[in-house]
This record gives C-alpha cells, sequence and structure tokens, in this order.
C-alpha cells in the first residue's frame, strides 16, 4: 500500500471513530441533593451508590451522579433545582430531605424524583397515592408522627423522672418542625410531659438554645429530624454533656458521636432504596408506577456510657427492646 493511501486510510478509520465515539449517548446525570454535609453523609451516600450498582450502574462508568450538599442551606434548594431542570438532568434524588423533594417536585413535572421523607407524601400532595404515585415522583416514606411518639415515649421510659421537655427543631425546614410540633404535642399529654418548643438554624443559634437552659432548667432534650442539624451532631453531644442534659435524637449517628438514644428510621437504608429505585427507573420503569416503598428498620440505640456520665441507670426491660448499646 502506498503511503498516501496509507494515511487517508487512517484519518478514514479515525474518522469513523471519532463519528461512533459521538453518535454515544451521553451517560445519564443524576442529582443527589441532601441536606446535610458531605463530611456527615458519607455512609448514605455510598448507600446510595451500592443501591445504583445493583441495578448495574457504577459512577463514571455509566453513569454521572453530581452530589448537592445543602448544609443546612435550605434557601438554596430552589436556585439548584431550577438550575438541574435548566440542565435536564436525568434524575434527582433527594433521600432524607422533604424540603428538597417539595423544591424538586415544584420545580419540574418531568424529570423523575426519587424521594425519602419522614413525612406522608399524599398529603403533601407529592404522589396521588401510595400504591400508584401516578406523576414523577417515588420513593420511601416512613411515618413521622409515629416515630415522634415512640422517640419520645422511648425517652421517658430511658428518663422517667424527665417531665419538662424541649423540642428543638429548624423552622428553615418547615415540614419536619411543623410536623414534630404537631405530634410531638399530641403525644406529650398522655405521658404527663410539658413540652417547650425552641428554634435554631445556625452553629449560633443552637449554642443559644442551650444557652437559656441554664435559665430555664429543662430536664431532657428532644431535637427534631433535620439534615442541618444532623451534620451538627458532634456539636449536640459536646454541648448536651457538658450541661448534663439527657437528649434523644433521630438517628444512630447522633449517639455514636456520643448523644443519649435515638429512635428512627435506618437512613442509609432509606438511601440505599433510593439507589435501587434510582436504578429502575434508569433502566426504563416509570415512577407514576412505582409504589411508595413503607420503611420497615427502625432503630432504638443508647449510649450506656453517655447514660453513666449522665447519673441515668437504664431499666433492664428498656435495655432489652434496644437494638444496639452502645458501651
Amino acid at each position: 500500500m502506498r503511503r498516501r493511501e496509507f494515511i487517508t486510510s487512517l484519518s478514514v478509520a479515525a474518522a469513523l471513530a471519532f463519528a461512533a465515539r459521538a453518535q454515544e449517548p451521553a451517560m445519564p446525570v443524576v442529582a443527589l441533593v441532601n441536606a446535610g454535609s458531605a463530611e456527615t453523609s458519607e455512609r448514605n451516600a455510598a448507600a446510595f451508590d451500592d443501591g445504583l450498582r445493583k441495578l448495574g450502574y457504577i459512577e463514571g462508568k455509566n453513569v454521572t451522579i453530581e452530589r448537592h450538599w445543602l448544609a443546612g442551606h435550605y434557601d438554596q434548594v430552589d436556585g439548584l433545582m431550577t438550575d438541574l431542570v435548566r440542565r435536564h438532568v436525568a434524575l434527582i434524588a433527594t433521600p432524607g430531605s422533604a424540603v428538597a423533594t417539595l423544591a424538586a417536585k415544584k420545580a419540574t413535572s418531568a424529570i423523575p424524583i426519587v424521594f425519602g421523607m419522614a413525612q406522608d407524601p399524599v398529603q403533601l400532595g407529592v404522589v396521588a397515592s401510595l400504591a400508584r404515585p401516578n406523576g414523577n415522583a417515588t420513593g420511601v416514606s416512613s411515618l413521622l408522627g409515629e416515630i415522634a411518639a415512640k422517640r419520645l415515649q422511648l425517652l421517658h421510659d430511658l428518663v422517667p423522672a424527665a417531665n419538662r421537655i424541649v423540642v428543638l427543631v429548624n423552622p428553615a425546614n418547615s415540614t419536619a418542625a411543623e410536623s414534630t410540633i404537631r405530634d410531638v404535642r399530641e403525644a406529650a399529654p398522655s405521658m404527663g410531659l410539658q413540652i417547650h418548643i425552641l428554634n435554631a438554624t445556625n452553629i449560633a443559634e443552637i449554642d443559644a438554645a442551650f444557652a437559656s437552659f441554664a435559665r430555664d432548667r429543662p430536664d431532657a432534650l428532644f431535637v427534631a429530624p433535620d439534615g442541618f442539624f444532623r451534620s451538627r451532631r458532634g456539636q449536640f453531644s459536646t454541648l448536651a454533656a457538658r450541661d448534663k442534659l439527657p437528649a434523644a435524637y433521630s438517628g444512630r449517628d447522633y449517639v455514636v458521636a456520643g448523644g443519649l438514644m435515638s429512635y428512627g428510621t435506618d437512613l442509609a437504608e432509606t438511601y440505599h432504596q433510593a439507589g435501587l429505585y434510582t436504578g429502575k427507573i434508569l433502566n426504563g420503569e416509570k415512577p407514576a408506577n412505582m409504589p411508595v416503598l413503607q420503611s420497615t428498620k427502625f432503630e432504638f440505640v443508647i449510649n450506656l456510657q453517655t447514660a453513666r456520665a449522665l447519673g441515668i441507670e437504664v431499666r433492664p426491660d428498656v435495655l432489652s427492646i434496644a437494638d444496639e448499646v452502645i458501651e
């Protein structure tokens, strides 16, 4: 073969290869929106990735995952959703954040949404029904009211002398704050508990809330579920230990950080289920036909070291029902 013919054949081959690559579909982009911070959400993000992997999707190979960490800046979520819709991402995943779910639902009726929330998605207008969502959203739901009442009961069982309970909520996360206040106030009278509500939306306001306890000493603290609060679990543990204040939280990671107790859904399991649903949708299933899953895994976790430091003797009957005891 002459040199000119050889060069021409190489040029044609290169052009064909380039054309073939140009025709390859771009990897789908999944936007994972988290209310917390990257540093405190590694376990949950890994669980989401694992769910996707089981459906054949591996980040960087056949899917791009954009991770957006709100770190409690709920005022930024509308702008984020507008940008995601403008860029036509393949799917928006919002496990663990009702605020992000509602913002995504407001921003688009076309892009699939996979949520995870502790509120009723039917009541919030996210889906038409649990069995048949009939829209662009589906995911995982748990009943916050039942969980909040159960958490309050377990706190009362663990610290029977605690009658005056401060409930700390983040008003920027209005859906979770309002439902927590409502459900705790409904459950408290039957237990003979007095409830006082405090708000905190940033680090300084968490500090201020604890500072107020020196003036009006409560018997215990009940922290509402919130992504920003979860990202500040070290701050909560330090301040509660300093003030010798028993505190109940919504997730195991607070207790690992030194909190007294938690009761709630296994958030990593919610993320895993969201990852599975995301993979199914990328494979062609429609959110409208995918029933909303109900959380079935709940954890009651006690930190015995913290209990001892607070002078709390955990009764055997309470200890026996704990799913995990941290020594």
